[in-house]
């Protein structure tokens, strides 16, 4: 089969397509035959060594994944050939997922709702786990809040204001301007031009924040937020704020780091299923285009999500 491998840290075009042998099942494991991978920005990250979380390479990057189930390995029973299935594989090891066939636990994968088209559901898992874990695991919104969404059109932001919406929030979102009307085809209701407005000043008190931004944004965020308000960031380590500073403001910083689940991807796959949940595909690059989709994903203009397609 072809995977996707890298020998060296670094830009884009380190990404190599190489033939190696299709892996088998053991006990407890399904091979997916992988009909999309989604393409995050954690996936460039890794790639470039900036977040060097498998270590030194060679490795195949890639966690989201959707795809046929191909064979059950031994004590597997709730998944069987020739199933569709959809997961977030083995995150933060390593997942594979750029590759033709890839290999996952039936505890990481559900079966693919009818609502999503292969693409849309290799699109789903991480941004889908990351957004539906911070807002609903860590600042637990609810219906009557303010929530605020940084970087509203991309791979989490796009899905972050799908689920505060189904929660009965009063979202808010920063985007540019030509992504304001997107946005609120998916139920945004106050959008902000971040490069021509100040979040601070328009946004108003609001008890979420989701910041997927990082940097600067974080303490601008924090002044934004009511008393005992949250503010949760998912960009890894660049938050730009200390829980002992938010502490100082009167606000709460949780940190997410998203994981594996096939209950919260149940929860996702309702929503979809009820028709409050739409997944946006962007782009879809061959697999062999793994380097450009690392150029797309690098530029940070992305509407919604790439997937490669092998």
């Amino acid at each position: 089969m072809r995977a996707i491998t890298q020998s060296a840290f670094g830009d884009p075009s380190v990404l190599k397509v190489v033939d190696v042998d299709r892996p088998e099942p053991s006990y407890g494991q399904v091979l997916i035959k992988v009909g999309a991978a989604g393409v995050n920005p954690v996936d460039g990250a890794v790639r470039s060594g900036a977040y060097p979380l498998l270590g030194e390479p060679p490795y195949t990057i890639g966690w989201d994944v959707a795809g046929v189930v191909e064979l059950a390995g031994p004590g597997v029973s709730a998944f069987a050939p020739g199933d569709e299935v959809l997961g977030l594989l083995a995150f933060p090891g390593a997942g594979n997922a750029y590759a033709d066939y890839v290999l996952a636990s039936p505890n990481e994968i559900i079966h693919k709702p009818t609502g999503l088209t292969m693409e849309e559901a290799g699109a789903l898992p991480l941004a889908g786990l990351t957004a539906w874990q911070a807002l609903v695991g860590l600042a637990r919104v609810s219906a009557g809040q303010r929530v605020l969404i940084h970087a509203a059109a991309g791979g989490v932001g796009h899905l972050a204001v799908q689920i505060a919406k189904a929660g009965g929030a009063h979202v808010i979102g920063t985007a540019r301007a030509e992504k304001h009307d997107f946005l609120r085809g998916l139920g945004a209701d106050t959008l902000i031009d971040h490069t021509t407005a100040d979040f601070v000043a328009e946004a108003g008190p609001v008890d979420v924040v989701l910041d997927l931004v990082g940097g600067e944004y974080g303490p601008r965020s924090a002044a934004v937020l009511k008393p005992g308000g949250v503010l949760v960031g998912a960009v890894g380590s660049n938050l730009g704020i200390t829980p002992e500073a938010a502490a100082e403001q009167g606000v709460r910083l949780a940190v997410q780091n998203v994981r594996p689940s096939a209950a919260d991807l149940a929860q996702l796959a309702t929503l979809v299923e009820t028709g409050r949940l739409k997944v946006h595909v962007g782009q879809v690059l061959p697999l062999a285009e793994a380097a450009k989709a690392h150029e797309l994903i690098s530029a940070r203009h992305t509407t919604g999500k790439i997937v490669l397609v092998p």
